[in-house]
């Protein structure tokens, strides 16, 4: 009969965690302990995550290299980012630049960039030929025709010039009626001063000066 293999007997041997062998009876009572001491035992990386599909572990060890470079690189260019704008930050203040300021001068280069850029111009290209399509087109040319005759037969009509000759008269009235109003007004004050009661009043009036300068001269 062939030799019986240990792990058949019930006899093991597992790696610990100082990287020796254990003996484990498998028919002893502590056999539930053989997952706490396999627990212990190292697993390496490359033994567990697999390459990715179509990569060698030298390529993928290449690529997980790069990337941990540029990572890196990505740290230092943020860390030399922020120290710049803490820089400019400080010129600023010292410039007496407020945020506002700040805020007028990117909107305006953000504006100047957007009308130099290659959309803004081709808009703008494309807004102008569609402006001279429809300029020059049939239909408008037609509408704007349409509407000198509307404006010409219009003011050529009975009714419009019936409306126009009576606003003028309306407006002719309106001055003579004016007029008159104050050729009454200076007739009237005329009146008014020609008459007795008035020119009573005005020797009143200069009877009190009169008597008024004769009391200063004597009083001097």
């Amino acid at each position: 009969m062939p030799a019986v293999l240990p792990w058949i007997a019930g006899d093991a041997r597992v790696g610990n965690s100082r990287g020796g062998l254990s003996d484990i009876n498998l028919n002893s009572p502590n056999k539930g302990l053989l997952a706490d001491a396999m627990t212990d035992v190292p697993v390496d990386n490359a033994a567990r995550s697999a390459a990715p599909e179509g990569l060698t572990l030298a390529e993928e060890e290449e690529l997980r290299s790069e990337l941990a470079k540029v990572e890196e690189e990505i740290g230092t260019l943020r860390q030399v980012l922020a120290a710049k704008e803490r820089h400019c930050g400080e010129l600023k203040r010292k410039l007496g630049l407020t945020p506002l300021d700040g805020l007028k001068q990117n909107l305006s280069k953000s504006w100047h960039d957007v009308q130099v850029s290659n959309a803004y111009v081709k808009t703008s290209e494309k807004l102008g030929e569609w402006n001279d399509k429809v300029t020059q087109s049939d239909l408008y040319l037609s509408a704007s025709s349409t509407l000198e005759d509307w404006n010409e037969k219009l003011t050529q009509s009975e009714a419009y010039k019936k409306t126009q000759e009576t606003l003028s008269q309306a407006g002719q009235k309106t001055s003579a009626a004016l007029s008159n109003v104050g050729s009454v007004i200076s007739r009237k004050l005329g009146d008014m001063r020609n008459s007795a009661t008035f020119k009573s009043f005005e020797d009143r009036v200069g009877t009190i000066k009169t008597s008024i300068r004769a009391n200063g001269l004597s009083d001097m």
